[in-house]
């Protein structure tokens, strides 16, 4: 079975980001001839497949899925284990169809850890064998929910060697979430305060250890099961939503607001809470769902507009920046998630392991919120 190869190269074009609301799209090879790509070891492997959008019982898990040629910054890394994102299962559910329908089969998966088993011509970072840990973009269409995934240089860096796979597979996707919020677009310096809108979630507890890894006071929303995770993290304060006003409960303003809920109520809570020039940045930007439902013609520039509307709106209002945020690879982030990793102050926590063969019970388990955490899928 082929696998999209020749979609995803056709016109020399891929999908390569869908961020601050605007679709891109990048040639390759363009003014110069590109070199031979590498064979992988292997042309086929199994794979987890989506044919369609709909519940877990869509997903297929495929033997003899093709493995492409890696092009020359790219890696294959034989998995060993990925984790469940909340972007998998809406993905899953026909989130981002506009975009991604011309495409299925899909792939779904962003986390990885495993092994290189073979790498691309101008690679210099990886050598075989080496153990790794990464994360594809959102956009990717060949996924990690396979036994040879193939990423990008920058989307990988080094494993640590004090945690399992299992422990890796949870800590790129959301860590590089959070990091893009704070570290890329907030720039926030030690010293600073941050409040966390929704600690309790992976993105949102990823955000607390970071935040307080480089000096900040932070402060967190969270649910009653999440507080104590959220105080041994370095919160300062953590304030139940489910019986506390959080409009009292919370003092002072703050530098940075990530708000990982993402409702028209939380966000007008962050903006209030902020310092003139403080960086507000939700994790719910609308770009994906107006496309699905104008279409991307009509969709990604409403999308557009709305977000320059936001940003005038409350850079006029209250003298602060709105951003919609989303993952995007960054070898820095890369590094410093690493860093943190290997001295035990960046980690998310696991609530249920299932093997490769039985995602869908494990996408049935988070359709049902059995299991409010992080999910694990592993390698046999």
């Amino acid at each position: 079975m082929r696998f999209l190869q020749s979609r995803r190269v056709k016109n020399n074009r891929r999908i390569t980001a869908l961020a601050d609301g605007i679709l891109h799209c990048k040639c390759v090879g363009e003014g110069s001839l590109p070199r031979p790509p590498s064979r992988p070891i292997t042309t086929s492997c199994r794979a987890v497949l989506l044919p369609r959008f709909g519940g877990p019982e869509v997903l297929e898990l495929r033997d003899n899925v093709e493995v492409p040629d890696l092009k020359q910054n790219e890696v294959l890394v034989r998995a060993r284990a990925v984790s469940i994102n909340p972007l998998d299962t809406r993905m899953r559910s026909g989130y981002g169809r506009s975009i991604f329908e011309p495409l299925l089969p899909l792939i779904l998966g962003r986390d990885i850890s495993g092994e290189v088993a073979a790498v691309g011509a101008s690679v210099r970072s990886f050598t075989l064998g080496q153990e790794v840990f990464g994360a594809l973009h959102p956009t990717a269409v060949r996924g990690t929910y396979t036994d040879y995934a193939i990423l990008s240089e920058d989307e990988l860096t080094q494993k640590p060697k004090s945690i399992t796979h299992e422990e890796a597979s949870t800590i790129p996707f959301a860590a590089l979430t959070a990091w893009r919020a704070l570290k890329s677009t907030a720039r926030i310096s030690e010293g600073q305060r941050v409040l966390v809108i929704g600690g309790g979630g992976a993105v949102g507890f990823a955000a607390i250890q970071l935040a307080v890894a480089n000096g900040c006071q932070v402060v967190t929303t969270c649910g009653s099961q999440s507080l104590d995770r959220a105080l041994a993290a370095g919160a300062e304060q953590a304030v139940d939503y489910t019986t506390e006003d959080i409009e009292l409960a919370i003092k002072g303003k703050f530098d940075a607001v990530l708000d990982t809920i993402g409702r028209s109520e939380t966000e007008r809570i962050g903006i209030n809470f902020l310092k003139r020039g403080g960086h507000y940045m939700t994790l719910q930007g609308e770009a994906a769902a107006l496309a699905d439902r104008y279409g991307i013609a009509i969709g990604l520039p409403a999308a557009t507009a709305l977000l320059l509307k936001k940003q005038f709106q409350y850079r006029y209002s209250h003298g602060i920046e709105y951003f919609w945020t989303y993952m995007r690879a960054d070898s820095e982030g890369l590094v410093e998630i690493r860093r943190l990793s290997e001295a035990g102050r960046m980690h998310i926590p696991i609530d249920k392991t299932f093997l490769i063969t039985q995602v869908r019970e494990a996408h049935e388990a988070k359709d049902r919120k059995q299991i409010p955490g992080k999910v694990v899928l592993e390698f046999n």
